[in-house]
Order: structure tokens, then sequence, then C-alpha cells
């Protein structure tokens, strides 16, 4: 099953979204920070609520989208990498 890429979360709507009853949660969802790794998950949440509490501009929220963005490419990275070394590890063993 292939998944539909859906258009990236920009500074934008962040912005839009900010004002919202549940802009910590929804602006985090919409980063997509479950799918980075736990400290990564931790810090994009601190640094959208303390931009909410502050009342962040623009370059603010461009920033936190850009970093959430590489957080999350990087654990998709590692990730991979990981999964590739295992199963290297397991083909030697049976290669032995």
């Amino acid at each position: 099953m292939s998944k539909q890429k859906s258009r990236d979360f920009t500074a934008a709507d962040f912005i839009a979204l900010r004002h919202q009853e549940d802009a910590l949660k929804l602006i985090t969802e919409k980063l997509r920070v479950r799918e980075m790794g736990p400290a990564d998950h931790i810090r994009t949440k601190h640094e959208v609520k303390a931009f909410l509490e502050a009342g962040g501009d623009a370059k603010e929220a461009e920033a936190i989208v850009t970093r959430a963005r590489l957080r999350r490419e990087m654990w998709e990275t590692q990730s991979v990498t990981q999964k590739l070394t295992q199963r290297h590890r397991q083909d030697q063993r049976i290669d032995e």
C-alpha cells in the first residue's frame, strides 16, 4: 500500500494554528514529532510551547519547522541504517 505524501507543514501553517484551542497538540502533530527520536520529540514540543507562550514571529516559526524536519529526517536515516546494520550482522552469522 502506498502512502500519499501530504504537503509539507510550513511556517505559515504554524502561524495560522497558533491561536487554536489545542495549538500545541495540533502543531506538534503536523510537525510529525512522533516520527522523531524521543529526545527530539520532547525538544521540538518544548520549542513549540515556548513559541506559543512568547508569541513568536514567522522567522522563529520557520526555524522550528526546519529543525523539526531535519530531526525527523535524521531519525529516519538512523533507523534505516540501524536496520541495515542488523541485517548485515545476521547475514554474517549465517555465513560463518
